[in-house]
């Protein structure tokens, strides 16, 4: 198998790297042609515009997003496991710094001043994040094995915004224990076995 990341990747890579620090506005491409090693005029190659590249990295991250549920799908048959294997996903990533934000939350929070483009995309990740949580809280109401309060759309939308929200105060407080010590409570107060100990 051919392991070689290609200077495409490697622009990819950078750009997600610098979002992560400072936001759409907070890199230029010079600055990717210093952490790269190479010309502007070859990301210029890959990437006419900046728009252009960050639009290619967000299309990817959220086919990558899609591929990693449908995978704990395909592994995990529990409901309430699916969600922890995913915040457990983030967690993880949060601890070691991997990824230590969901870039589509972080630019969520600069959609006014985003191209239509670059919304388009954040949105698309939004919608299909939310699809699958409400099939996974769906599933969990027929299967009698979670227990909700509102309807799964609803609860889908929470959910989601607050492992968002638990990202940004871990950044916040520059403490990466802060995003299990909001979300485990959650998936607590989801659990039905936490539920019938009351």
């Amino acid at each position: 198998m051919n392991t070689t990341t290609t200077t495409y990747d490697k622009i990819l890579d950078s750009a997600r790297t610098l979002i992560i620090a400072g936001g759409f506005n907070g890199f230029s491409y010079a600055d990717i042609a210093e952490a790269v090693g190479i010309r502007k005029a070859s990301i210029h190659h890959h990437f006419p515009s900046k728009v252009d590249l960050v639009r290619m990295l967000l299309s990817l991250y959220r086919e990558q997003l899609e591929a990693g549920l449908a995978e704990i799908d395909r592994q995990i048959p529990e409901p309430l496991e699916k969600l922890r294997a995913y915040t457990g996903y983030w967690e993880k990533c949060i601890l070691d710094a991997s990824a230590p934000i969901c870039i589509c939350a972080l630019l969520a929070s600069e959609l006014p001043a985003l191209p239509e483009e670059l919304r388009v995309e954040i949105r698309a990740f939004f919608n299909s994040l939310s699809s699958w949580l409400r099939s996974v809280f769906d599933q969990g109401l027929q299967q009698h094995n979670i227990q909700i309060r509102n309807e799964p759309a609803v609860e889908a939308e929470a959910f989601m915004a607050t492992i968002h929200g638990a990202m940004l105060s871990a950044r916040a407080y520059g403490d990466s224990k802060i995003f299990g010590v909001i979300v485990n409570p959650l998936l607590e107060r989801l659990s039905i076995r936490q539920s019938a100990n009351v």
